[in-house]
């Protein structure tokens, strides 16, 4: 599910620093987990309550923010956008339910990366993503451990 409103992107990305997964030379992945949000009283539609949240636990809603003031040209930013959204289907196995963010935080070079669209820079943020969910996988399995 992709975070679509204004309101859950500010969510998660004012949630501080205790909400930063993992960081890397380009991209910072913010996450905020679920919350268990459980009733006392009946569901009208006799639901079980503890069960809805059981089932959408590992549910993960995620977002990527590119700023033009790091990608200029909208072709970049639609390969960083793109990119960074395989990279979460990729590790949806691995990463835990909640909302997660990846936000640019720097540009890349333009002197490494002339084309807005090569092949190179492609590979170059497929990878640095895939580093930086298995890091987030990997810091995640340490708290729970």
């Amino acid at each position: 599910m992709r975070l679509s409103s204004r309101a859950d992107f500010e969510r998660v990305l004012g949630a501080g620093a205790s909400a930063i997964a993992a960081r890397s030379p380009h991209f910072v992945l913010h996450h905020l987990p679920v919350q268990a949000q459980l009733s006392t009283g009946a569901d009208p539609e006799g639901a079980p309550l503890v069960d809805v949240y059981a089932a959408t636990a590992r549910t993960l809603a995620v977002g990527v923010v590119i700023p033009k003031r790091w990608a200029r040209r909208a072709v970049m930013r639609n390969v960083l956008k793109r990119q960074m959204y395989a990279a979460f289907a990729r590790h949806a196995g691995i990463l835990p339910g909640g909302m997660w963010v990846a936000r640019l935080r720097a540009a890349f070079d333009r002197d490494q990366f002339p084309s807005a669209d090569s092949l190179a820079l492609r590979r170059a943020v497929r990878a640095e993503a895939d580093a930086l969910m298995d890091a987030a996988a990997r810091r995640w399995a340490g708290r729970t451990a």
